[in-house]
């Protein structure tokens, strides 16, 4: 069944119901087991939801916090998803968070990859994520067309961190990226869909009926991922 599509007249109320919601799992999550694992995505959406998470009085101590994809780019270049995430979720009261990267220097994006899985395998599941969609409607790095999509979107596999390549004769994406698959969300406490603007809000609609074996939004829905949906016309 379709998740309801949870509307907010302003960018404001959508981005705290964002970081509450998100903010509140890892909460229950440190009560429960002492630890909570959160997962951000990057771009320009999630960058006030994450400032009003960084003020959270959360126990950020006992957080790991990592990403969903990243651009297989060092933290100081400017399209570098782990630079907007220190920017603005790792300041403030959660500055003290361990951070577990999926980028490594000096190594294959493949290779990056499976060292990725392997840093994030002892965090356990994911409790809370923060997911962003793109107008042809890719989560994470799992774009149409991509080579990678299928085996990304295979829910028979364990959790893991793959490496997906650049796209072909202009597709996207434009740099190689590391993403985490699908088990990843099947498996997570929360998962929130941040979505902006009149075209996001159509073309989920439209991706919510797709084929799940390449549809990534179909696929949630699908896998029974906990998907909450949170939409608003402007962002803050």
């Amino acid at each position: 069944m379709t998740p309801e599509i949870q509307t907010f007249a302003a960018g404001s109320t959508w981005a705290a119901a964002c970081a509450e919601r998100l903010t509140d799992a890892l909460s229950d999550a440190v009560a429960a087991n002492g630890r909570a694992t959160f997962a951000g995505s990057g771009g320009s959406t999630p960058a006030p939801i994450y400032r009003l998470m960084s003020e959270t009085d959360l126990d950020w101590t006992a957080v790991a916090v990592t990403l969903v994809d990243e651009r297989n780019v060092p933290e100081t270049d400017e399209q570098s998803n782990a630079r907007l995430l220190k920017q603005t979720l790792l300041a403030d009261r959660a500055a003290v968070a361990r951070y577990v990267p999926l980028y490594h220097p000096a190594v294959t994006v493949d290779r990056a990859a499976a060292m990725a899985t392997v840093a994030l395998r002892p965090e356990g599941r994911l409790d809370a994520v923060l997911l962003g969609m793109g107008e042809d409607g890719h989560i994470c790095s799992m774009f149409p067309d991509s080579p990678t999509l299928k085996t990304l979107l295979s829910p028979d596999l364990n959790p893991a961190v793959l490496g997906v390549p650049a796209g072909r004769e202009g597709r996207p994406p434009s740099l190689e990226r590391l993403s985490i698959n699908l088990p990843y969300l099947i498996q997570a406490g929360r998962v929130v869909l941040a979505l902006t603007g009149t075209r996001k809000r159509a073309v989920f609609e439209e991706q919510a009926a797709g084929d799940p074996a390449v549809t990534p939004i179909a696929a949630l829905i699908a896998h029974k991922v906990p998907l909450e949906v949170l939409w608003t016309e402007t962002a803050p």
